[in-house]
């Protein structure tokens, strides 16, 4: 029994002694260790790198939220009105201008038939809040009406829409309120608008983005309930109207709208003061468009527009055709 454990302790010493000097031996040897200590310190910096990049996106401000899309921009409405001294002028642009206040994006156009502007006039302006122009020219002795004529005789308003007209064009006169005209390129419509007339809000929005010229029924206009254009798949084919069907546009004034970009297109398109009893607005229109060209409005003309003549110039301009009244559409209270 002894003789095995002494040979055991021999056996383990002579191993414990090999190891030893073999591990004397690798002390001398170089070191493969490196290349795993570069990997680790490489780990360490990109780490140290991310931080350094998080750090820096938390300082940083939050991004401002993304704007939406600006809408398309609304046409200006340039509103046409001559108007004149009388006793109800003051009540009449009154109505009218709290009307207008209403609508975005307009821009009225009064024209005073005088000699210069008036007080009445420039005051009711600007207390108005409109954006406006202020215009004037005197209608000739010889288009004035004479004492005891009807109405018909000779065109009212005609010097007044195209001094309207000449203004929009860049040929001045304003004596108040914006007097630079539109820039080019700029889109709007323009709507002759009377002072004696009555407008509903929702008209202005059928014209507001008319490509040519736009037209709809209007109320209460030649001993009618209504006149206006007759539709057909989307197409005006004819007019409902008594007074001169044969006209070459039997439209009322206040019952078409005209693009801007046309207008300022057609430099000689005017309105024409010699022009024959009813044929004012076709002096115009004539040199614009072709009646098939024109672009129904108001439900395919089917809907009341609001626009209504009143009682004295409806009774003026009806010259006894009330009978020819037939059944139609109401127009708008």
């Amino acid at each position: 029994m002894k003789l095995k454990l002494k040979n055991v302790f021999l056996a383990y010493f002579l191993v414990s002694i090999a190891g030893l000097l073999y591990a004397l031996v690798q002390l001398g040897q170089p070191c493969d260790c490196l290349p795993p200590l570069r990997a680790a310190a490489e780990q360490l910096r990109q780490k140290d790198l991310r931080i350094s990049q998080l750090q820096a996106e938390l300082r940083r401000p939050p991004p401002a939220p993304a704007q939406p899309p600006e809408p398309e921009v609304r046409p200006t409405i340039y509103v046409v009105t001559p108007t004149y001294a009388r006793l109800v002028q003051k009540a009449e642009l009154v109505r009218l201008s709290q009307t207008l206040s209403l609508v975005p994006r307009l821009h009225w156009l009064l024209v005073e038939d005088a000699e210069g502007p008036t007080p009445l006039v420039s005051g009711l302006l600007a207390a108005s809040g409109l954006l406006f122009t202020h215009l004037v020219v005197l209608t000739p002795k010889a288009q004035r009406l004479r004492e005891g004529e009807p109405g018909w005789v000779h065109p009212r308003g005609v010097e007044q829409r195209n001094k309207a007209l000449d203004w929009l064009r860049g040929r001045g006169g304003a004596v108040g309120g914006e007097k630079d005209p539109p820039p080019p390129g700029t889109q709007g419509v323009v709507y002759f608008a009377d002072d004696d007339n009555t407008y509903s809000r929702e008209l202005f929005e059928e014209m507001r983005w008319t490509r040519g010229v736009s037209v709809w029924p209007v109320g209460l206009v030649g001993g009618l309930r209504f006149e206006g254009p007759q539709v057909q798949d989307g197409r005006v084919v004819g007019f409902h109207t008594a007074w001169e069907p044969n006209r070459p546009f039997p439209v009322d004034m206040a019952g078409f709208a005209v693009a801007l970009p046309l207008l300022l297109a057609k430099p000689n398109a005017q309105f024409d003061s010699t022009a024959p009893r009813g044929h004012l607005e076709s002096s115009l229109l004539s040199h614009l468009v072709d009646p098939k060209d024109l672009e129904p409005r108001a439900a395919n003309c089917t809907r009341g527009t609001g626009v209504a003549y009143t009682d004295r110039e409806a009774q003026d301009e009806a010259g006894g055709a009330a009978a020819a009244a037939g059944p139609g559409l109401r127009p708008s209270s």
